[in-house]
């Protein structure tokens, strides 16, 4: 992923506070086996410390992979809209010459996988998933010898992602001036559509706090 010096992440407490505010649910991506494409899988997704921690279902295809090479990557995207050209005119030149972009939040994780496969450690990982994911405990006692759960842990693997690197990316046009960067949050705001909103607020939340830099 290349990262520009003004989209980069101010600190991690600025990644870890957006992962930790609704944003649970991911993409893992694989190595593949020789002579395959990478393995690619959407799931969510609960942070354990400096790991991850995941569970999937056994027929999954990322276990043979993951066996290979436990070298993985997990990213997060979220946040994003598209900006058309007008948006982002200079106010000397004609609006339809423009540029669109792009904005998006993103965190990459790097991470060395372990597969979680002995019944009572299965079932703690998916303990410390339902505390986040169900934190009013609504659910039946997770226990490899209780239903409903003890006959279906066999079905499933769990993995755990400890964390060696991570690479955050807020692309919010924070090198433009501050008055176009309110503009087109106003204008996000105004078009409404899919993630305009987030989108909007994320950019409005780092105007204070990054420097304007040359475009």
């Amino acid at each position: 992923m290349f990262i520009q010096p003004w989209d980069a992440s101010l600190d991690d407490a600025e990644w870890q506070t957006w992962i930790a505010d609704g944003h649970d649910f991911g993409i893992l991506s694989v190595n593949g086996l020789p002579g395959h494409a990478p393995t690619v899988v959407p799931t969510h997704f609960t942070v354990d410390g400096t790991a991850l921690l995941v569970h999937l279902a056994r027929p999954n295809p990322v276990w043979k992979a993951i066996e290979t090479d436990p070298n993985v990557t997990f990213s997060v995207t979220s946040d994003y809209a598209f900006i058309p050209g007008p948006w982002r005119a200079k106010p000397d030149v004609p609006a339809t010459d423009g540029v669109p972009t792009s904005y998006y939040a993103t965190v990459q994780f790097t991470c060395q996988a372990t597969i979680v496969d002995e019944p009572e450690a299965k079932a703690e990982l998916l303990r410390r998933q339902m505390a986040h994911f169900q934190p009013d405990g609504d659910h039946a006692p997770i226990d490899p010898d209780q239903p409903p759960y003890g006959r279906m842990l066999p079905g499933i693997c769990g993995l755990r992602l400890d964390v060696t690197d991570v690479r955050a990316k807020f692309k919010y046009d924070d090198h433009k001036p501050v008055e176009q960067r309110t503009d087109t949050a106003r204008r996000l705001t105004e078009r409404g559509q899919g993630l305009d909103a987030p989108t909007a607020a994320q950019q409005l939340r780092r105007l204070d706090r990054v420097g304007t830099w040359k475009s």
